[in-house]
């Protein structure tokens, strides 16, 4: 953890920040996607890189406990000790470092340094446990032999010019290494000489075979080496060249897509598949294969199919003796329990954890209790309890879910809304399925279902944002086809109209209520910006079409004054030093004048020599904003334009057409160190009093500030936490819970996180409870569903959750139109 405060101890706020350094954490995600993110302590404590987290996962309690990255810049690999009773965390960022923890105490053992530059991408110790190997990522590739009790370098060599995704001790010779990457194998040897010992390498020779990523190997007794293929085959190497490829008959491969060998047991060489599943293959058939024809076709003589929306990517083996007990990380967003003993009475996997797969394109939180959703390019949404720290449910669809709105308490139509990447927007209601159950007087093991109530179509491309104005009037949805849809909120969402932005709609915020006019912000991602009145559905006239050309808007583009900033600080800068040059010449020495003149020709000179104004093309990204008061908004700006939170308003002067606009800031405020790091999302505690941005580099920064201060002159210290990881954790998504007692975030590593500033004994006690409030179902489903209808017990929460929506049977799906299509072409009814 990484906390930067500038405030004193008697200063209020510093107060607050201090119990955020108290933070409760959980994780309830999984970077699956990641290469070898799965390590096993002992037969029921699994290990894997969460962010800057190492998160050591309890199989059978789930409990949850973490080590922190020790530099804040995140985490490149991990490794267990042969014995178990050590494990290692390799780092990322400026000459990173390993660190050596001693299990179950946690307790940090040995500190290696100086191994390589930016990265590492692996580690592994030898069989005996007394040598560890590590191997760098760019720009140095670097294989680093440590006798890592007296952290010492033994043996270090450039391991190759690309990726190198892992290197493995060879289980059967302590000489013997290998590594592999992106197009390449390479093997090594651990050789005495006469000044010592020294590392040779010899990279594989692919010949007449297409050269392939190689993502995972096996080395066998006889020094022959067995590596997989992207394309599913099995290549067997001798030394450094190819002896056979390996299929199936008739030449299909082993496995659809990506193959790779993972361990030797009793004559049977284990391979699993991105197809999700693992086989068994005679090795003695392998080594006696004839090389002449170059290609050994044969059958696995086991197999286990673990799913059919499985992708296996390493797996890991209980400590246990004799165990067949295997644990596999599935890059889809799981966690199996395999038996591998291939007998009459093997269990079936065991699916122990699922999570969403890839980055996380929407989280939003409950405005009543502690519940969070969000969805993934998995096709998923799912529902979390992050007060009992559990996911409630999951629900997949077609498509992939690009954004989720929870709807506010006074709107009394759904739990939430979900965007689809086909542009349909989905409403769902989340309820309590236990009701139902006790009708019927059956069980069920679900604390939450989701059930479909509408769903419409108002885009031809994703869409991007979701928002309701604050009476829960209207719903604005916004696409990256350039449109912004508006519907009228009632027992059935009714279309009104769309308008057209001039680029793909980054984000939509509705004015607040303190503003006395009701309108919509509507931020593009190419930097225009357009500003609407709500559109009343009453003076809505029955046309043909659901365009809205009469809608008032005001356009306004960002202009970058990035450069001329820069430029105005380089001419401070130089006044400065001339100033001082001035100074110290007068103390020093007295001049003749007209070598002064010269001297200050010279200078000007130097000034005249400054950078010309650059205005990027294309414009920079634009992230993120929010309303500062009417007419004035606030944005933060990704590319070129980074660095800077830019305060804006509407020009008086409309009549520009908006590609040919161009409206500078009219204020900016600098955000320390964020050249490189712009704020990619922003929100508020529900006092206004604490401003928290996500980070680019996937960290959290937490700024007190003053009440009221709209033009935020008192953002300047601040609080940073480095919680996702920083190449790829860029923090899209941060949420405040709606008593502010959590902070939820979830970034494009795929983890998501919450913590709350005070410990779990003081929030229980405040909270008087260990799990949120779970709606339940709405008196019209269970009339629907033929249950009777009887009166529930209450509670004012339970209340203020209930959905009591006549559900709807026919889905509406609005068709994208055209510019002037008709109405006949818009509304109609599907299933």
């Amino acid at each position: 953890m990484v906390d930067r405060c500038e405030h004193t101890a008697t200063s209020s706020w510093f107060k607050v920040l201090l119990h955020f350094r108290k933070q409760w954490l959980h994780s309830f995600g999984y970077d699956s996607e990641r290469r070898s993110n799965l390590m096993l302590l002992d037969d029921r404590t699994l290990v894997f890189i969460a962010g800057n987290l190492l998160v050591l996962l309890q199989v059978h309690t789930k409990e949850q406990r973490y080590l922190r990255s020790c530099s804040g810049e995140g985490i490149g690999a991990i490794t267990a000790h042969p014995s178990n009773e050590y494990f290692v965390i390799a780092e990322k960022g400026n000459q990173p470092l390993i660190l050596v923890y001693e299990y179950p105490s946690l307790r940090l053992y040995h500190i290696l340094r100086g191994g390589t530059e930016q990265v590492y991408s692996s580690v592994d110790f030898n069989l005996d446990g007394s040598i560890l190997a590590s191997v760098g990522g760019a720009p140095d590739y670097m294989l680093t032999l440590w006798d890592w009790r007296h952290e010492e370098v033994m043996l270090r060599c450039k391991a190759s010019s690309q990726e190198v995704y892992r290197v493995r001790f060879s289980p059967h010779n302590p000489e013997l290494l290998t590594s592999s990457g992106t197009g390449h194998v390479k093997f090594w040897t651990i050789s005495p000489t006469f000044t010592g010992l020294k590392l040779q390498g010899v990279m594989g020779y692919f010949g007449e075979t297409s050269a392939t990523d190689v993502e995972g190997f096996v080395e066998l007794p006889d020094r022959k080496v067995v590596t997989g293929t992207e394309w599913g085959n099995l290549l067997l190497w001798d030394r450094e060249a190819i002896k056979v490829e390996i299929c199936r008959i008739e030449r299909q491969s082993c496995h659809v897509g990506t193959a790779q060998p993972f361990s030797l047991e009793d004559g049977l060489l284990m391979t699993f598949g991105s197809d999700g599943v693992i086989r068994g293959w005679d090795i003695e058939k392998i080594n006696m294969a004839d090389t002449h024809s170059g290609r050994l076709e044969m059958e696995p003589i086991n197999e286990l199919v673990v799913g059919h929306n499985v992708c296996l990517s390493s797996v890991v083996r209980s400590p246990l003796p004799n165990s067949f007990i295997w644990f596999a990380q599935d890059s889809n967003g799981a966690i199996w329990k395999l038996d591998l003993s291939f007998t009459n009475t093997t269990p079936d996997p065991e699916c122990l954890f699922t999570f969403h797969a890839g980055s996380i394109h929407g989280l939003d939180v409950c405005k009543t209790s502690h519940l969070m959703a969000t969805t993934a390019p998995d096709r998923s949404v799912k529902v979390f309890d992050f007060l009992a720290k559990k996911q409630l449910t999951t629900s997949c669809f077609n498509q992939s879910g690009t954004t989720i709105s929870w709807a506010p308490p006074w709107v009394k139509a759904s739990s939430g809304l979900l965007g689809f990447e086909d542009g349909v927007v989905r409403l769902l209601e989340l309820y309590r399925p236990q009701s139902l159950y006790a009708v019927s007087r059956s069980s069920c093991e679900e604390d939450g279902k989701l059930r479909l109530k509408q769903a419409f179509k108002p885009h031809s491309e994703s869409v991007t944002a979701l928002a309701y104005e604050r009476n829960g009037e209207i719903l604005a949805t916004g696409s990256a086809d350039g449109t912004v849809f508006f519907f009228s909120v009632g027992e059935k969402y009714l279309p009104i109209g769309f308008i057209h932005v001039p680029s793909p709609v980054q984000a939509l915020e509705w004015s607040p209520a303190s503003h006395s006019n009701n309108r919509l912000l509507i931020l593009c991602w190419s930097g225009h910006v357009v500003e609407v009145n709500c559109p009343n559905p009453k003076d809505q006239e029955p046309l043909k079409t659901f365009l809205l050309p009469e809608l008032h808007r005001r356009p306004f583009r960002f202009q970058s004054i990035k450069s001329r900033i820069k430029r105005q600080e380089d001419i401070l800068r130089l006044q400065a030093l001339k100033e001082e040059k001035k100074k110290k010449a007068k103390e020093l020495l007295t001049l003749l004048d007209a070598k002064q003149e010269e001297d200050e020709e010279e200078e000007e000179e130097k000034e005249e020599e400054l950078p010309p104004i650059y205005i990027p093309d294309p414009p920079s990204p634009l992230y993120c904003g929010f309303y500062s008061e009417p007419d004035h908004f606030w944005l933060s700006m990704g590319g070129f334009d980074s660095g800077y939170l830019y305060h804006c308003k509407f020009s008086e002067n409309q009549d520009e057409e908006p590609e040919k606009r161009k409206d500078e800031p009219f204020h900016f405020l600098p955000i320390h160190n964020a050249d490189n790091d712009p704020i990619c999302s922003i929100t508020f505690s529900s006092s206004r009093e604490l401003l928290l941005c996500g980070m680019h580099s996937g960290s959290i920064r937490v700024y007190p500030l003053q009440p009221g201060d709209l033009s935020l002159t008192s953002m300047q210290s601040y609080w940073v936490l480095s919680l996702h990881d920083n190449q790829n954790g860029q923090l899209h998504h941060i949420r405040c819970s709606h008593d502010d007692l959590f902070v939820l975030t979830a970034g494009d590593d795929g983890n998501i996180f919450s913590f709350t500033r005070r410990p779990p004994e003081e929030l229980q006690s405040s909270l008087q409870r260990k799990a949120a409030m779970i709606p339940s179902p709405s008196v019209s489903f269970l009339c629907s569903n033929n249950h009777q209808c009887f009166p529930q017990r209450s509670s004012p929460m339970s209340d203020c959750l209930s959905c009591n929506i006549r559900p709807i049977v026919l889905k509406v799906v609005l068709q994208q139109v055209s510019k002037g299509g008709s109405r006949e072409q818009v509304t109609g009814s599907g299933h």
